[in-house]
């Protein structure tokens, strides 16, 4: 006997759940398989006990912040969008905005927050020369569409070429965008330029209070609620398909039927349960990362440093590649997320540091030089964290991500982060009823991939049936 569905989704991500939510929500029987025992994807949580009070502390991983931040009530902006789709209460996420964050580079910085404005009086003060240029660039963008799925790519460094002469500046304005969306390196598609500066230039960044947790478990909750199926510990195997998907084997054997599956694991990934990746290798990306967690005894030291975010790079060149060594301690995001408006001024700090990677020498370190390189990712995270709060810190506890850490808890191969090269950017794979939802359709960031999905699902889903 197998379970016959209205549609598969591959993947309890942001884009899977909130693609089941979509189509539960309008009858569709739908289960979500996930292979891991906790949702989320590359953005998901887990706690550890700190031993020197005990204390049970919950860490996020992958969220830094939630782009494309709304105010209540704010019409025609994409988190909006997102919960009209949803139908959930925009209080239910608990936001909480950022102080401002911070473009740090050896001969100048830039602040930006919320308001654009902050920004773009920086950049008047910092490159008053280029500011009228400035302008001309960002009107460009407010009216250019980022969504038109059928749009080819396009250099950015290209445009900026065409409207900014100091490069400088298109250096300090391209590099957090890079390292917060791009699967190419050095350079991104105009179109995911346009959407990352949109979303974290002109709306900005915001936590919700208790981290990821808290959004994960109100997808989970929705979903559920209209009647949604999720499995999770449920890996598949295989995707059955000739002219057309026919359902999927899990690793336990058994086969669930549908002509509909949607599959965040990523493009490659996902054609390599077809047995087909071999044609895709080219197109994996190559940015990989380590993160290090600081958790501090107090939070003092972190909140007498006012930024949320700081985008640090020592030279005036920013190098967004995949690095020649283990990691590239040249660049960092720095990331505090004690210094968004929380309540709670008490307890442990927090303190988040991501170097780029390389995947590839990671994977040949043994068990025993792979414990070390940790410790000196570490060591370099800690020093950088001195180095910009100009104080030491008094670390209780520290973890330390690598590339093979997320190959291995999320799939993708080489570690990647930012999936491949090549987007689908209307969801649609060359076997009949396959789509692609999440990080390779093309949609970025948090929100984005839960609007990657919501589309998908209304495309394929909804409007064929």
């Amino acid at each position: 006997m197998t379970n016959k569905y209205d549609a598969i989704i591959i993947g309890a991500g942001m884009s899977g759940l909130a693609a089941g939510i979509r189509l539960a929500m309008y009858d569709k029987k739908v289960v979500i398989l996930e292979k891991h025992s906790i949702a989320g994807g590359l953005n998901s949580y887990y706690a550890r006990r700190i031993k020197a009070s005990k204390e049970i502390i919950n860490f996020d991983v992958g969220l830094h912040a939630l782009t494309n931040f709304a105010n209540k009530g704010e019409r025609r902006r994409p988190f909006t969008k997102l919960l009209k789709q949803l139908r959930i209460p925009y209080d239910d996420f608990k936001l909480k905005e950022q102080t401002f964050s911070l473009i740090k580079f050896k001969s100048a910085a830039l602040k930006f927050s919320n308001d654009f404005e902050l920004m773009r009086s920086e950049i008047a003060t910092v490159f008053p020369q280029q500011v009228d240029q400035f302008d001309k660039l960002v009107n460009y963008l407010v009216e250019y569409n980022e969504t038109d799925l059928k749009a080819t790519y396009i250099s950015t460094r290209s445009v900026l070429e065409t409207y900014l002469s100091d490069d400088l500046l298109k250096e300090m304005i391209i590099a957090p965008l890079l390292i917060y969306g791009s699967a190419w390196e050095e350079d991104m598609d105009f179109s995911q330029f346009v959407i990352m500066f949109k979303s974290i230039y002109l709306e900005g960044f915001s936590r919700p209070v208790g981290g990821v947790r808290t959004i994960i478990e109100l997808l989970i909750d929705k979903y559920q609620s209209v009647g949604g199926e999720l499995r999770f510990k449920a890996p598949v195997s295989q995707i059955k398909a000739d002219t057309h998907v026919k359902g999927v084997y899990l690793a336990d054997g058994e086969f669930l039927e549908s002509q509909k599956i949607f599959s965040s694991a990523g493009l490659p990934e996902t054609f390599s349960l077809l047995n087909e990746a071999e044609s895709l290798k080219s197109d994996i990306g190559k940015m990989s990362f380590t993160e290090s967690i600081i958790v501090t005894q107090n939070k003092q030291a972190i909140q007498n440093y006012k930024a949320t975010i700081v985008f640090y790079n020592e030279s005036d060149k920013y190098l967004y590649r995949k690095p020649d060594t283990l990691i590239d301690t040249s660049s960092a995001v720095f990331c505090l997320p004690d210094n968004y408006e929380l309540e709670n001024k008490d307890g442990n700090g927090t303190a988040r540091i991501t170097y780029m990677a390389n995947y590839d020498l990671w994977k040949k370190l043994s068990k025993a030089e792979y414990l070390a390189q940790k410790e000196n990712v570490y060591h370099q995270a800690n020093k950088l964290t001195q180095k910009i709060l100009g104080q030491k810190v008094d670390c209780i506890f520290k973890d330390v991500f690598s590339p093979t850490t997320i190959e291995r808890y999320t799939g993708h191969f080489s570690g990647t982060v930012y999936g491949a090269t090549k987007k689908t950017r209307d969801g649609q794979t060359s076997i009949p009823g396959l789509y692609i939802i999440g990080t390779d359709q093309g949609f970025l960031g948090i929100v984005g991939s839960m609007l990657s999905g919501i589309s998908m699902s209304n495309l394929y889903g909804l409007m064929e049936s």
